[in-house]
């Protein structure tokens, strides 16, 4: 069953498989198609993401093991719902418990999982670095770091908060002496000779970022990558997801980081043959987790359905920002001691620094890998390592795909874009070297040349995730809003045409792509960037505001550029159902609670900004200083000026934030693809980077206003609640899956026309009789926001004169699927935008052939 809807959930040991199967018929009244599932595998105990694998052949027990997921699979399908899982082929958790990572490290490369790994043998005699320690290996020794243990009456090094096999039976006279005087020298003496005799190396693990002999995930060195591109890995790994889909127990499959692999395209091709072979008489659903820059398409070599949405995001966020606030913004940001280097620049200064300190065991695997081509000699070791780390380092994409077919036009493109930006950072004498590594990519020599190239093209990834998403997007504040997974640096902001440009290419190219606005993976949730974006509509307004609040902290070493993140922060985060108290009467407990979560924010957001406090360096006076910016805001603080003041400028952007959210909305989950909704924002969405958007899910609360609202009129307390959000996408899926066939049909642009034209993004789907209608507005929420504040009537005054013509062929008849009633068209089927827009500031409609499947829920 292909999917019409998604809903991804985060499983974990609160929210098993059969919580979620609790909630599954109010995904089926709701409208979705299929269960989006975060891994289901075996991950390590307590996993709140499921990425971890700790054993892909099973599913997980603590989510309830394959029983429970058969049942889920049942319960979906006697609904006519189906479920996708996210798989995660690029690694697994480098823990002992791991038993195909445990049999290496017992056995080294003698075990039959040695080639599963993506280790370098060649170092550190053949032995695996395992960088677990807390301190240097000999001063853990002596301080019982690592002690001798037993598990299962078997002996195994207890270090790193592990149980490490042992090869080699100790002697166990020596086994008595050091249990009765562990602490002996004797004892450290034995100790040491026993893990000498070991496969792997225990190290202090500040070695891991310029000494790893293995590829791990981004710079996680608690997930070391796999070699999916070796067939018996690709069996192993794909057994379990593959005898599900043959059961019938899924639709389809989301594979997580297919940028880590070796070999993408190849991988997918195997993967989509295999998954035909299982099931012959239906087609496999596959998307792929891809960032894609603004430029750049899914490569059309790949047998998929599409991303998992984070380039819809980007395109849906970027057209609620006004570009001409993009100077103004940028000026802010810099009066407040913000970095005014081009964000080009920055951004390759962060990669070149990531190369030289955090990702340094990649680049010494990738220039091992390069030097044993037979033309490259050691004296021109440190002019290669030059040359190749400043391409590395203005790279604009995630990476390229020259596999077995060669590099595609779009290759060569950013190959040559990188070399272009390379030799503006080289000297002269480096640029034949430059010259020659092109002329080796583009034909590289056999077969270490390629091996070669497929090494550089598994770190691009990591380099760009980590020196864009996880560093520039905490460092640059001039909005937040465009701070976001899928972003990029040079799109501030996208016009209507080129949305509909976008739109298009994905009806034409993957029309079964998913669309996302939020994800695990975001940096604030989706309406926490709508309520931002309203700023670039007000400018001056915002710096008066901002001005005014950042007056009110307390002096100390916390600058004013991370204090004006940590506003937009406040703001984005600051709870719409406090719009309606003051101060005094908000929850002490729920305040408190919310400024945990800031607290956890802020330091999340300054150690990956790496510029005064890090992961692996703290400054704790920094952290204090910048943690007592938030304290002030306790009412136990003594001084509530700072807690009002910051209630003022957020309570102004809530009600034109909902604008700009029912629009993403409605965006979402009419425009050409799946619309995956993410866990719990089918209501207001104000959370900050995970663990923070990985939260509890209050269902009852969301079923009861499912059943129990039934709004063509909303009212103040459906804003607040976000039940409108909710009901624009109840009834936009039941359309959906009222008359499929629309959704497949053709995108078609419409202009309005008179003075607000501008402020409308408007279009059709389907064709002939069988048509929707979706309206959304634009860079008027500030204007129109009077629809979220009950006054509804003030609000449509801005639309005056404005109208749309709609097709209007002899006996169609148009209904407004929000308001509930039927359209009235001129003659020639024009309607006045402040008719249409008569009480939701977004329009769904659709035609009378349409719409004659559409149920209701039933009301409680």
């Amino acid at each position: 069953m292909t999917p019409r809807a998604t809903a991804r959930l985060q499983l974990h040991a609160d929210f098993p498989l059969d919580a979620a199967r609790a909630q599954i018929d109010y995904f089926a009244a709701l409208g979705i198609s299929h269960l989006y599932l975060s891994p289901v595998t075996q991950a390590r105990p307590g996993s709140n993401h499921g990425y971890d694998v700790l054993d892909p052949t099973c599913v997980s027990p603590e989510l309830g093991g394959h029983a429970a997921l058969q049942r889920l699979a049942e319960a979906a399908r006697a609904r006519r719902m189906g479920l996708i899982l996210d798989i995660v082929p690029n690694h697994m958790a480098a823990d002992a418990r791991n038993p195909w990572w445990r049999d290496v490290l017992r056995h080294g490369r003698g075990s039959a999982y040695a080639a599963f790994f993506d280790i370098d043998w060649s170092v550190y005699s053949g032995k695996v670095l395992l960088p677990i320690l807390g301190q240097p290996y000999e001063d853990a020794l002596r301080a019982g770091e690592i002690r001798l243990g037993k598990q299962d009456g078997v002996p195994v090094v207890l270090a790193g908060g592990q149980a490490l096999p042992v090869s080699g039976m100790p002697d166990p006279l020596e086994l008595v002496r050091y249990t009765s005087a562990p602490d002996s020298p004797e004892s450290f003496a034995f100790l040491d000779a026993l893990l000498q005799q070991q496969h792997y190396e225990l190290a202090y693990w500040r070695r891991a970022a310029a000494e790893l002999n293995w590829r791990r995930f981004f710079e996680v060195t608690e997930l070391v990558g796999l070699r999916v591109e070796d067939p018996t890995v690709f069996k192993a790994v794909h057994a379990l997801p593959l005898s599900l889909y043959k059961q019938g127990m899924v639709d389809g499959l989301r594979i997580d980081h297919v940028d880590g692999l070796a070999e993408p395209g190849a991988y997918l091709r195997q993967l989509r043959d295999a998954m035909r072979e299982a099931v012959f008489d239906r087609e496999p659903y596959i998307v792929v987790e891809k960032i894609l820059a603004p430029q750049e398409a899914v490569d059309h070599r790949w047998p998929v359905e599409g991303t998992s949405g984070y380039d819809f995001m980007d395109d849906v966020g970027a057209l609620l920002h006004n570009p001409a606030a993009c100077r103004p913004l940028q000026a802010q940001w810099q009066r407040y001691g913000g970095d005014s280097t081009r964000l080009k620049r920055q951004l390759q200064d962060i990669r070149a620094h990531l190369l030289s300190h955090n990702l340094v065991s990649e680049r010494r695997t990738l220039m091992r890998a390069w030097n044993r081509l037979t033309s490259l000699s050691s004296a021109d070791d440190a002019v290669w390592d030059r040359v190749i780390g400043a391409w590395l380092a203005a790279f604009p994409v995630y990476r390229s795909y020259a596999e077995d077919g060669g590099a595609s036009t779009s290759d060569h493109s950013y190959w040559d874009e990188a070399a272009r930006s390379a030799r503006a950072l080289l000297p002269e004498s480096d640029h034949p070297k430059l010259a020659q590594f092109l002329s080796w990519l583009a034909s590289p020599p056999a077969p270490d040349g390629r091996s070669a190239l497929k090494r550089l093209q598994q770190v691009t990834p990591a380099l760009a995730a980590k020196s864009l998403e996880d560093t520039l997007w905490y460092r640059h504040g001039a909005l937040l809003s465009r701070n976001e997974v899928g972003a990029w640096p040079q799109r501030f902001a996208l016009g209507a045409t080129g949305f509909h440009a976008r739109n298009r290419w994905r009806a034409r190219h993957t029309p079964l792509t998913m669309l996302a606005t939020a994800t695990h993976d975001h940096k604030r949730g989706e309406d926490a960037r709508a309520r931002l974006a309203v700023i670039t509509e007000v400018p001056q307004h915002w710096h008066a505001a901002a001005d005014a609040f950042l007056a009110l902290l307390p002096e100390n070493a916390y600058t004013q550029a991370d204090r004006y993140m940590l506003l937009q922060t406040l703001v984005g985060a600051w709870p719409a159902h406090w719009a309606s108290k003051d101060i005094d009467s908000i929850d002490p407990q729920e305040l408190d609670e919310w400024l945990t979560r800031v607290r956890a924010w802020q330091r999340k957001a300054l150690r990956e900004a790496k510029q005064h406090t890090t992961w692996t360096d703290p400054d704790n006076e920094y952290e204090a200083a910048a943690q007592a910016c938030i304290d002030i805001l306790d009412p136990g603080s003594g001084d509530p000026e700072a807690l009002r003041a910051l209630a003022r400028v957020a309570t102004s952007l809530i009600a034109p934030g909902h604008i700009n959210s029912m629009a993403q909305t409605l965006l979402r989950n009419t425009t050409p693809g799946v619309p995956d909704l993410y866990q719990g924002t089918e209501l207001w969405d104000y959370s900050m980077v995970d663990p923070d958007n990985r939260r509890p899910v209050d269902y009852g609360l969301r079923r009861a206003l499912l059943t129990t609202e039934n709004l063509t009129e909303p009212a103040p307390r459906h804003w607040q609640t976000g039940a409108v959000k909710q009901a624009l996408i109840h009834r936009a899926l039941q359309l959906r899956a009222a008359d499929p066939a629309i959704f497949r049909g053709p995108y078609r642009p419409l202009c309005a026309v008179g003075p607000r034209a501008a402020h409308v993004v408007a279009f059709l789907r389907g064709s002939g009789r069988h048509v929707a209608l979706a309206v959304a507005p634009r860079l008027c929420a500030w204007q129109i926001a009077g629809y979220a504040r009950g006054d509804a009537q003030a609000a449509r005054r801005f639309w005056e004169g404005t109208s749309l013509r709609l097709p209007h062929l002899p006996g169609m008849v148009w209904h407004d699927l929000l308001a509930e009633r039927g359209l009235s068209l001129e003659q020639d089927g024009q309607i006045a935008l402040a008719d249409l827009l008569e009480n939701w500031p977004v329009a769904l409609c659709a035609t009378s052939e349409a719409i004659s499947a559409i149920s209701r829920p039933s009301r409680a």
